[in-house]
């Protein structure tokens, strides 16, 4: 059985957190209230109509939007200045804590991502947990998605290395699943059921995470003094970006964050949330409670529960198990996309998964505070079209306006003290409250940042810090423009039932070519050129209040190019805009990866294996990769849970052996990938292929395998 929550020993009392929700929601409405009173007051001067009416229900939906995230950086301003005990680390002591004889499992789910980072992620991560002597309570798991063939074989055989050069056999495990189903909530369920009795917790790591090792250790430890938790997000920091883009969004991520958690943590307390990766979660409860339903319908909406990890908060949550913030908590590590096109498409994904929450809402038992974190996520997405709805219904009223020369019946304000105002003067006021509410938050943390020397110095000083703001809001103010328009695309592509396929996140570099980038923008520049046309007609003061929104999308082709460049990072550096703390004072674990991964960006093209297909090239010819590959699909085979799997597959029949003969005569170029994929999946064909690649005749070898077995001979 598992363990069962101690409910009278939750820590924060309804009462008290019902009055934090008050405080903070009330403070958002009333300064909605307010503002939008001043709204409607300036659409009644100037006549009412119906579509005045619409506008000025967009208007309260979006400054409510907005209105919140400004009370998060408030009430985390108030809090970082004032402190608080009601926090995670703060509620009882728990550094003296004994974790001896306690089992945590860290798992890595992948799919066709890049070995090489994956593991060198890991490595710097198993060699601080080292560090702190407690790494005897810890095992590591790959846990493999991939499709890829070549990927598959360079996976076993990066991982088949790094256990041999940190002697960690029986502490760094790799499986891979020969059925993708249900991405990567179906991967941590495939592993749980077959190994997470052993572990009391498992931590979920990212392809591209790394964590501190004393960080880890905390994380067990404060489960362990709090039984009633059930699971410990981190707060991960962006680091490792090279681009311009990728260094504006880690810098924002490393100034903003900690006030905007902080104001987050307040409201929500033991009633957090979860974000897939870098967070501890207790084994047996996640086990029992979290296996996700399919939701009914058809997709996008129905189906499998893309984001998945808001709704394993809710379920926990549901039965009682606390889930907590642990925002102060330092050494977590992530990456993000390095170009605005490879972020939308990650975006892409999160607006399918956001919007099946819909559904979700709905769910019995789900407590209040986790319907709210799922309607800010879903809102996250909708607010896009709603802006753009905004935006056009007052372009609509202008244009009525002008078009159909009807005269303005203007009538006197409601409000005594706006009689004297003129309409020009009104929206001139509300424009600026709306510009104050966006930007408060960002002067905050500058304000926070002020008040802590050591931290001040991280970033390079308060006028760099400053300086940076500045940067970082120039490039907000026109990629938001963009956002809008490919979250409003989402949006509607998934309302109309078109399905996002699964994809590997693009992590690195190399930045975005122009041809690349006006294929992806050009539909953007369209838009830009014939609404600014279309204002300008117009009234060109229309146009001029415009510009901020239009040059966006004219500009957003070398947006897109020069803020992917690394050149262009590489320069905001030198001149002391955009840094982070792990740029200024990097740590230990970070310096490993980066050191280790240059040696690799060094010497990698020089290597054959990374050639097309080199990888099974590479399986069959190299004994060491051949006998690594074989024993885990011998390992598979003697499992019973995965015999069914092996029967579905084909494999251990004559179809694998006959696809390994075409295999030889012809290459793996005839071959489907699917097609490879059974052979590779077949021990004894692949024990088979081994022998006759290296005995048969030259003249019933395809040229593909003259050339691989040459190169290879060479190599060796």
């Amino acid at each position: 059985m598992p363990d069962t929550p101690n409910i009278t020993a939750v820590p924060t009392p309804r009462l008290r957190r019902g009055l934090r929700l008050f405080l903070f929601y009330s403070s958002a409405v009333l300064m909605t209230g307010v503002v939008s009173l001043l709204f409607a007051d300036l659409l009644w001067r100037t006549g009412w109509s119906t579509a005045r009416t619409v506008l000025l229900s967009l208007f309260v939906i979006l400054f409510l939007l907005t209105a919140i995230g400004c009370m998060h950086g408030v009430y985390g301003f108030l809090i970082r200045i004032l402190g608080t005990r009601r926090r995670i680390t703060g509620l009882k002591p728990y550094k003296d804590q004994n974790i001896d004889g306690v089992s945590t499992a860290i798992i890595f789910p992948i799919y066709n991502e890049n070995s090489v980072r994956v593991l060198e992620g890991l490595r710097a991560t198993y060699e601080s947990l080292d560090r702190t002597g407690q790494l005897d309570r810890f095992d590591f798991f790959i846990l493999s998605d991939s499709t890829n063939p070549d990927r598959w074989v360079e996976e076993e055989r990066r991982w088949s290395e790094l256990v041999c050069d940190l002697d960690a056999l029986g502490k760094i495990y790799y499986r891979r699943r020969l059925f993708n189903e249900e991405r990567k909530s179906g991967n941590v369920r495939d592993f749980l059921n077959t190994w997470g009795k052993r572990y009391r917790y498992f931590v979920c790591c990212d392809a591209d995470s790394v964590m501190r090792g004393e960080t880890l250790v905390d994380l067990v430890k404060l489960m362990e003094v709090h039984p009633t938790v059930g699971l410990i997000q981190t707060v991960p920091a962006l680091v490792n970006a090279e681009s311009l883009f990728g260094r504006i969004q880690q810098f924002a991520n490393r100034l903003y964050a900690p006030v905007f958690i902080a104001g987050l943590n307040y409201w929500a307390l033991d009633f957090g949330n979860y974000w897939g990766h870098n967070a501890i979660i207790r084994t047996e409860p996640f086990m029992q409670y979290c296996d996700l339903p399919q939701l009914p319908g058809r997709k996008p909406f129905g189906g499998q529960i893309l984001s998945h990890d808001f709704v394993e908060a809710a379920l926990m949550l549901r039965e009682n198990w606390q889930v907590w913030l642990a925002y102060d908590l330092e050494g977590s590590y992530e990456e993000a996309p390095q170009s605005l096109v490879d972020n939308a498409q990650r975006e892409r994904r999160w607006c399918q998964g956001n919007m099946q929450h819909t559904l979700v809402l709905f769910a019995k038992g789900l407590r209040g505070v986790s319907r709210m974190h799922l309607i800010l996520g879903i809102f996250g997405y909708l607010a896009s079209p709603l802006w753009l709805a905004f935006m056009l219904t007052f372009n609509w009223i202008y244009c009525y306006q002008k078009y159909t020369q009807l005269s303005n019946i203007s009538v006197e304000s409601f409000n005594p003290y706006l009689k004297a105002w003129s309409g020009t003067e009104q929206a001139l006021l509300i424009f600026i409250i709306c510009m104050v509410v966006i930007m408060l938050p960002k002067f905050l943390s500058l304000i926070d940042l002020a008040n802590d020397w050591p931290r001040r110095k991280q970033f390079g000083g308060l006028l760099n810090a400053a300086g940076g703001v500045v940067g970082e809001t120039i490039f907000s103010t026109l990629h938001a423009p963009l956002l809008m328009l490919w979250h409003t695309r989402f949006v509607i592509t998934n309302i109309a039932g078109i399905s996002v396929g699964w994809t590997t996140q693009t992590r690195s570099a190399d930045g975005t070519d122009w041809l690349y980038a006006f294929q992806r923008h050009w539909g953007h520049m369209l838009i830009g050129i014939v609404w600014g046309w279309f204002t300008w007609k117009l009234d060109p003061g229309l146009f001029y209040w415009f510009t901020p929104v239009l040059a966006g999308m004219v500009l957003s082709v070398p947006l897109s190019v020069l803020t992917s460049r690394r050149t262009a990072g590489a320069w905001a550096k030198t001149l002391g805009l955009f840094l982070t703390p792990e740029e200024t004072g990097p740590p230990v674990e970070l310096v490993s990866l980066r050191s280790r991964m240059a040696i690799h960006d060094l010497t990698s093209e020089e290597s054959p294996r990374f050639r097309i297909h080199a990888g099974l090239a590479t399986a069959v010819l190299d004994p060491y990769v051949n006998a690594v590959h074989v024993s885990l699909l011998r390992e598979k085979q003697m499992n019973p849970v995965y015999a069914e799997h092996f029967k579905r597959l084909g494999t251990g029949t004559d179809n694998a052996r006959e696809l390994g003969e075409k295999l030889l005569a012809w290459g793996p170029g005839r071959l489907k990938p699917s097609e490879r994929m059974v052979v590779l999946a077949d021990q004894g064909v692949m024990v088979w292929l081994h022998q006759q690649a290296w005995l048969r005749p030259e003249e019933k070898l395809a040229p593909w395998w003259k050339a691989m077995i040459r190169e290879f001979s060479h190599r060796e």
